[in-house]
């Protein structure tokens, strides 16, 4: 109850849960995605995450590192940042299988579970019939950044 009536009052309408597929375009342009991040770091968006989907950030960007060009250890800081201003959800329900990949899997569970409005992803057409299932808007991060500057 005090968690919406604090976000009623000093954050946009924007909870949001991300796919890691953002966070990565985020780290290697300075398109939506990136606008996406910034976002989240200035606190004018709501950032859900489970610690499963957060360790799968972790996992894809150490992966992928040559894509974004950051070491390890500034992989390190950037997720050191993202933990501070993520809000932490806990999984109480699993609703698999909802969607075909199990990755999409717990970024559905983490918006479902955390009362996001909104998954980020450049996937919509993976999230769209489940999404819409549990009332869950999808948008890619360009059409967030529009939502936002309305």
């Amino acid at each position: 109850m005090l968690r919406e009536s604090f976000r009623v009052l000093w954050y946009t309408p924007f909870d949001v849960t991300s796919d890691t597929s953002i966070v990565v375009a985020g780290l290697r342009s300075r398109l939506a995605s990136n606008s996406v991040l910034s976002s989240v770091a200035t606190k004018q968006v709501v950032a859900l995450a489970t610690p499963p989907l957060f360790f799968e950030h972790e996992d894809v960007l150490k992966r992928h590192r040559l894509i974004h060009g950051l070491t390890l250890e500034e992989i390190d800081e950037f997720l050191a940042e993202l933990a501070a201003v993520l809000e932490p959800v806990e999984t109480h329900f699993q609703w698999r299988p909802q969607v075909r990949d199990p990755g999409d899997e717990m970024v559905l569970e983490a918006a479902i579970n955390g009362h996001a409005g909104i998954i980020v992803t450049f996937n919509v057409s993976d999230f769209a019939a489940a999404a819409g299932r549990f009332g869950i808007q999808i948008l890619q991060p360009r059409d967030l950044m529009r939502e936002m500057s309305r």
